[in-house]
């Protein structure tokens, strides 16, 4: 073997072994093992559940509050045909925004995703005092359609993953 090639194999191997260093001291001293969880939270403080589920595991109650006859049904009916779990319809009194979404700790990440659907232009309604993970779907006048699933996919990724809402603490992720 030439003097060439064993300088070629100290040389890679030498930038191996560093490597295998640096990735060992990044895990070892990684940091992200503690976030979202429930460290350092003040006492009363509710746990907002944060984990973005799929369509068919959010429940939502749909209501009207326009002045358009049916619009709690016809959406519902897209909501259930996009797989979500359409548990009631009915109507409100007047919202003049797109959409308002009420929801409780447990229902954080599932009106995170419905967020998507208005475009990020759904007014959140958060209730640290609710108990269930349904979010209510409380369509306004100014709402026109649902979007469509690319643009669905483009909101989710604009908006980042779900936060915990103010007053409340990020629960640790299931094991």
């Amino acid at each position: 073997m030439s003097f060439a090639r064993v300088r070629a194999l100290v040389v890679v191997g030498l930038l191996a072994v560093i490597a295998l260093v640096f990735v060992v001291v990044a895990v070892v001293r990684d940091s992200q093992g503690n976030v979202g969880t429930a460290a350092g939270c003040p006492e009363g403080w509710p746990l907002a559940d944060l984990t973005l589920r799929e369509r068919k595991d959010v429940k939502i109650n749909v209501f009207n509050a326009t002045d358009q006859p049916g619009l709690a049904h016809t959406v519902a009916d897209e909501f259930s045909n996009r797989q979500f779990q359409v548990k009631k319809t009915g109507n409100e009194k007047r919202v003049d925004s797109v959409a308002v979404l009420r929801y409780g700790p447990k229902g954080v990440g599932s009106a995170h995703l419905l967020q998507a659907y208005f475009l990020n232009n759904a007014t959140p309604g958060y209730d640290p005092k609710r108990a269930d993970d349904t979010v209510d779907v409380v369509l306004g006048n100014r709402f026109q359609q649902l979007a469509t699933t690319t643009e669905v996919n483009q909101s989710l990724g604009d908006s980042g993953p779900p936060e915990a809402p103010k007053g409340s603490c990020a629960s640790p992720p299931a094991k």
